[in-house]
């Protein structure tokens, strides 16, 4: 079967692609490995805690046996389970001494069913980062080149934000911020009094604070401030590929989409240099089949894009598609996650809140920026809030029993907030993801083996994010109570990156500026393995950009027939 192209992977940015590409009148073709979900029969955003087996936990039994990675999501219980890929019948490979977190989704849409919303710019001085300091290689684009797609998809998805004027974090097309509590707005003034360049913003999120007409054509609504947006969505205030950028394709009439559809390769014609088309497995019946398209656009996730690169290698790419700069696999980053710092907060005790909006509170990134990095390049964000316990914090303690549950009921918890530091990791080469020599999963492909630790720049930064976190709830009276000693392990952070970077040079890079590789000019990278360096931000929002930005770009060249 034959399409004007393909797109590999349903989640976040492939799922942008597909409807850039039906939009400008290409029949496309979707392929996802994952299991189809209909958000009418599959989302669980209407059912009780109560209402599910073991108050929404996943037996202690199951999880060792299948989730032993994926239950380390915040988002994994047994409202989403259904979600995530059985580790047991997915498996990957690591180091003893390295281990990686890969969290995955396992069905249309993928990760961005579950994501945590929350969306960011990169900034000039994040463009230009690798050139001014030397690690990995010059982007090919700055903040200008990307700055109009960064607009139509925040227009097109709905971000909540406030305009600060902030240049390491550049303002967008927002819709009304959620507004910040009393207590977190406490915490604003006392931080931003202490330390004057240091600024407490509401977390801009891809979540519909006020729904717009276009939004509404799509079948969306307000956001309900419900925050229990991991187990999707029935509103479709909260962005995902299943209730934006996949509706908006099949009303175009182009789209097509394959669920349970393996990935094996990418087929290549050495004569012409271009790729033919995708040889896929059935998840179910393991039979094989191929499509061919005249484009491209492989968007299977960081670690999966590798994968499917490396074990596309052939005699005219015999380390892997594209790979003649052997950098395919490499440069694999993650943020610096999980540091946490918790503590008991002075906030006014005859105040509370409505509701549970889906976001907290952002503390861009500072270091380096207006004050000095201490040993590091780069820097660090947080993100956290400050919330207060309802009755059963105060109710339900050890202890309290009878009659003085019936007292505290009547009663509220103290407040208590928390930050998390999300850290840049720098690109380095020897963090990379190859194919295992001899293991395969159960559709006979050669499992990913990833080697991925955190670097020294990594390390110097941990302690002062800590540092950094505790000096400013104490600067507005908070008693630090809990810090993580260490961070989480690489791939915690959910923000996997880098394995086939952009580049200026063909010889050090696998892309283009307009996510083309240089090999093989009709495939397209738009997911994180475009990546040339991480940000501290949370990346989503940029991946789809580039999509836009690429798709525009590679259906200008079929118009002319330069594809």
């Amino acid at each position: 079967m034959s399409f004007d192209a393909i797109v590999i992977g349903s989640g976040m940015s492939g799922g942008m692609a597909a409807k850039e590409l039906c939009e400008r009148g290409l029949k496309v073709l979707v392929l996802e490995r994952g299991k189809a979900i209909d958000p009418a029969k599959d989302y669980m955003d209407h059912q009780m805690p109560w209402e599910f087996p073991n108050n929404m936990q996943v037996p202690e039994d199951e999880v060792a046996r299948d989730y032993p990675v994926q239950s380390q999501c915040y988002a994994f219980s047994e409202a989403t389970r259904k979600f995530w890929p059985k580790d047991s019948e997915q498996p990957y490979s690591t180091r003893e001494d390295k281990p990686f977190t890969w969290i995955r989704g396992d069905h249309l849409g993928g990760r961005s069913v579950m994501w945590g919303r929350q969306s960011y710019r990169l900034s000039e001085m994040d463009f230009e980062a690798n050139a001014k300091d030397g690690h990995g290689t010059d982007w090919p684009i700055r903040y200008a080149d990307l700055a109009p797609w960064y607009d139509h998809v925040e227009r097109f998805i709905g971000v909540a934000g406030s305009k600060e004027g902030l240049p390491q974090l550049p303002d967008g097309e927002f819709l009304p911020a959620f507004e910040l509590n009393d207590a977190e707005k406490q915490f604003k003034a006392a931080v931003e009094q202490r330390f004057a360049g240091r600024k407490v913003i509401s977390g801009r999120t891809a979540n519909l604070s006020v729904a717009q007409p276009h939004h509404e054509e799509l079948g969306r609504a307000s956001c309900q401030n419900r925050s229990i947006c991991e187990r999707g969505c029935s509103f479709g205030a909260m962005h995902s590929s299943l209730t934006s950028s996949l509706p908006a394709a099949k009303r175009t009439g182009n789209l097509t989409i394959v669920t349970d559809a393996i990935v094996h390769s990418i087929e290549h014609d050495p004569r012409t240099g271009r790729a033919t088309g995708v040889r896929v497995i059935d998840a179910k019946t393991k039979e094989g089949r191929t499509y061919q398209a005249r484009i491209i656009f492989l968007n299977a996730s960081t670690i999966g894009t590798a994968q499917v690169l490396l074990n596309s290698a052939s005699e005219a790419f015999p380390r892997g598609l594209a790979n003649g700069s052997d950098q395919v696999g490499r440069n694999l980053m993650d943020h610096v996650y999980a540091l946490i710092t918790i503590a008991m907060f002075p906030g006014p005790e005859d105040r509370y809140y409505r509701g549970r909006r889906p976001t907290g509170l952002y503390i861009p990134r500072f270091r380096n920026v207006t004050e000095p990095g201490e040993g590091f390049v780069r820097g660090y964000g947080y993100q956290g809030g400050v919330s207060r316990a309802g009755w059963r914090g105060a109710a339900l303690q050890p202890g309290v029993l009878g009659a003085e549950i019936k007292q505290r009921a009547h009663t509220i918890g103290p407040w208590t907030a928390f930050l998390g530091g999300f850290g840049e990791m720098l690109p380095n080469p020897e963090n990379r993801v190859t194919l295992h020599p001899s293991r395969k999963d159960k559709w006979g492909l050669p499992i990913p083996h990833i080697d991925c630790a955190h670097g020294p720049n990594e390390k110097a930064m941990i302690q002062h994010i800590q540092a950094d976190a505790k000096a400013m709830l104490e600067a507005a009276g908070a008693k630090v109570v809990m810090q993580s000693p260490e961070p989480g392990k690489p791939g915690l952070g959910i923000h996997e990156m880098g394995t086939a970077r952009m580049g200026r040079d063909p010889s050090t890079s696998v892309l283009n500026a307009f996510n083309q590789a240089h090999e093989v000019p009709n495939l397209f990278i738009t997911d994180g393995a475009a990546m040339a360096s991480s940000g501290c931000q949370n990346p989503s929002l940029t991946y789809m950009a580039l999509s836009a930005r690429a798709a525009d770009h590679a259906v200008g060249l079929m118009k002319e027939n330069v594809l």
